[in-house]
């Protein structure tokens, strides 16, 4: 008889009580106070288990690990959510510090080789014979004692003392850069408003700058000198590097010398406090790999994923890269050539150029202005879309809970009611959203998604929380967005759909996004592809002011256009892929940051790099992902070949989207990767999907 997990159903909808969560705190203490709390019922639970002196099982063993890392979960993302988004810079500095202390005790429990040896024990048990503990008790036991391993609990007492030093540097390191580009928020004066030209109404009037009278041509097609006297302004314009005013900047802005202080500006955010914060950090990871007994951190960093090396990887990228480069070439040569017939002396094209031309011409060769398409996504209805695509694909409802304690105002809460046909827990919650979703000071300027309570089934609703920044909307300015904003869209909530449905884990260590990190991306990138789904899009992409939807052609432009600069694109991805494995993969002590930068860039990009980029200061992917930014390449593949399996033509009837939920989502973390590929696939992925993706565009020309 085959061995199965036993998972009791949730047979209410509770929220746990409403202190759980950190919002509810007041300030810096009742955080130190709620941080320590849950410590001490970690370390409770570790003494019970240690204090345990019948043989080793589930109840007695695992649970109690289990629960600890359910606690140690609780305040580490919460704090680590706080850090990112809360209004006070008191509450900020205080999650700094617990994030510190909650990973010193991290690393000590898995360093604690009473407790690894309780796990050994009760997996030899279990794997000795015939185990009813089943299939994902096991592979959680294997995943656990995997982790402990690579963390160095077999090693001597002084080397393990040296591990805690690093983990604790590493973890100090790693804060600090983050804080520093968090904080880090540059503000450029703009005293002509002529250098304005080109950007949307709506910015420059945010702005307090006014088109004069009798201005009617297109200010994309004139000169700076014929339209001299046609902005005006009552005092000179500040722009900060903050995504809602940077990115309209480098995709509309007519002046290249405006387009340049933004990207020098933007590229340079954490330089220069960061560069030595990020070598010292590079040195701790280097350190720490050796005394492990592996060649690199990026060995280290990739042994426990579907990767498995840093030889495999290099050799992913190099496919990537392969069959990437012919189109890429092709894209390239025909901007180049369309700059050269529109204005010779904007060449050679560099970094900062590259967003704007890419613009002018996919307005004349592809007939699409991105602008055009903004009316239709204002913020609220394109968040309102989302709420009903994922609904629609996924078989859930959100309900508004009005009460919920929030950090700032403007964050929405919503309950996930399960809507799926044949689901056991049809019309119950089962989770809870907080959507955080425009800038504000001291927040995080990124966008991301982040686990606030993980789900523990039959005891805990898992909850998570979007962090981003698009447009906010005020008075009469409803917040418009770009296309590509609706895409980033699209992605976060990928990655919040996957937090909740994978969130019903008997084992918290299982729950929501905790597949091999080499994974986590696929559910997200997999979501944007929907975006070209006419069917869906125009069901919420309607005109701000007439309510009429985005008409078709114009939609059918919008998602060709987009297809365009997609080779260039993946090789921009590869070079930050190669970047983060390279400052991983040689010796700190020698490692260049900017020589190797401008290599990468050299090597990857077709664009004259900018003198003065840093942006190895702001990459805060080197702090989360490490060596492995090559995720959101590998994910792509892997996402892409997900995606093939839909029929967007019957998208209603189809029950893939429900398999889907079913055979990659609802699993979280309880079964390998490759068997959740396998499994939706029937095979393995492949590159195909990738290359007829990156070749769309000229195909369809």
């Amino acid at each position: 008889m085959q061995a199965v997990d036993q998972q009791p159903r949730i047979t209410a909808s509770p929220v746990a009580d409403p202190l759980h969560i950190w919002p509810g705190l007041a300030g810096a203490a009742e955080a130190e106070a709620w941080v320590e709390d849950h410590l001490a019922a970690a370390r409770s639970a570790i003494a019970g288990l240690l204090a345990v002196t019948e043989p080793p099982s589930v109840e007695n063993t695992l649970v109690p690990y289990d629960r600890a890392r359910w606690h140690l979960g609780m305040a580490g993302s919460q704090s680590g959510v706080m850090f990112m988004v809360h209004p006070l810079a008191e509450v900020r500095d205080a999650a700094q510090r617990l994030s510190q202390v909650i990973g010193a005790e991290s690393v000590a429990l898995s360093l604690n080789r009473e407790v690894y040896q309780a796990l050994a024990a009760l997996h030899a048990s279990l794997t000795e014979g015939s185990s009813a503990a089943g299939p994902a008790t096991l592979y959680y036991l294997d995943r656990t004692l995997l982790s402990y391993r690579l963390s160095g609990v077999d090693k001597d007492e002084a080397t393990r003392q040296r591990i805690r030093s690093l983990a604790d540097r590493m973890t100090a390191l790693g804060m600090s850069f983050s804080r520093t580009v968090q904080d880090d928020v540059r503000k450029i004066t703009v005293a002509d408003p002529n250098e304005l030209l080109g950007l949307p109404e709506d910015y420059l009037a945010r702005h307090g700058v006014h088109r004069v009278q009798g201005s009617t041509s297109s200010p994309a097609d004139e000169s700076s000198d014929s339209l001299a006297q046609h902005l005006v302004a009552a005092a000179p314009v500040t722009l900060t590097t903050d995504p809602p005013e940077m990115t309209p900047v480098m995709s509309y802005a007519t002046s290249p010398q405006l387009r340049r202080r933004m990207y020098q500006a933007y590229n340079d955010r954490g330089y220069p406090a960061n560069r030595q914060v990020l070598l010292d950090l590079l040195a701790a990871r280097e350190e720490m790999a050796t005394l492990l007994g592996f060649r690199s951190w990026a060995d280290l960093a990739t042994v426990d994923q579907m990767m498995g090396s840093a030889a495999h990887l290099r050799s992913f990228l190099d496919q990537v890269e392969s069959t990437a480069r012919e189109t890429a070439q092709r894209e390239f040569a025909e901007l180049e050539e369309f700059v050269r017939e529109r204005d010779p002396g904007a060449l050679p094209l560099t970094l900062s150029d590259a967003r704007f031309w890419e613009e002018q011409f996919r307005r004349s060769r592809l007939d699409f202005d991105s602008q055009s398409v903004r009316p239709y996504f204002p913020y609220a209805q394109v968040e309102a879309g989302i709420l009903a695509t994922a609904g629609r694909l996924f078989g859930v409802k959100f309900a508004p809970v009005e009460d919920a304690v929030v950090w700032a105002p403007g964050v929405k809460v919503f309950d996930v009611i399960d809507d799926a046909p044949g689901s056991a827990v049809l019309g119950q919650t089962i989770g809870r959203i907080y959507l955080d979703m425009h800038p504000r000071e001291g927040k995080s300027k990124w966008f991301s998604e982040c686990s606030l309570v993980s789900g523990v089934l039959g005891r805990q609703l898992p909850e998570a929380s979007l962090v981003c920044n698009f447009p906010q909307p005020n008075g009469s300015d409803p917040g418009l967005m770009l296309y590509s904003d609706v895409v980033t869209c699209f992605h976060e909530f990928g990655h919040l759909m996957h937090e909740v449905l994978g969130g019903r884990q008997r084992w918290a260590g299982q729950s929501g996004i905790s597949t091999e990190g080499d994974f986590v991306e696929v559910p997200s990138q997999m979501l944007e592809e929907f975006f070209a789904d006419p069917e869906l899009v125009r069901g919420f992409a309607r005109h701000y002011q007439t309510g009429e939807p985005i008409p078709q052609d114009v939609f059918a432009r919008m998602v060709r256009a987009g297809a365009h600069g997609r080779a260039l694109a993946t090789l921009t991805q590869v070079m930050y892929a190669t970047y983060s494995l390279e400052t991983h993969d040689q010796p700190a002590a020698t490692l260049d940051l900017d020589g190797l930068l401008r290599a990468g860039y050299d090597r990857f990009s077709y664009y004259q790099f900018v003198e003065g980029n840093r942006m190895y200061a702001a990459f805060t992917h080197l702090v989360g992902y490490t060596s492995n930014y090559y995720t959101y390449l590998y994910d792509k593949v892997i996402a892409l070949e997900f995606f093939s399996e839909f029929d967007l033509k019957l998208l209603s009837e189809s029950p893939t989207p429900l398999r889907y939920r079913r055979e990659v989502l609802e699993p979280g973390g309880s079964k390998p990767a490759r068997e959740l590929v396998r499994a939706f696939l029937g095979r393995e992925a492949s590159m195909s999907a990738l290359k007829s993706w990156i070749a769309r565009e000229f195909d369809a020309s």
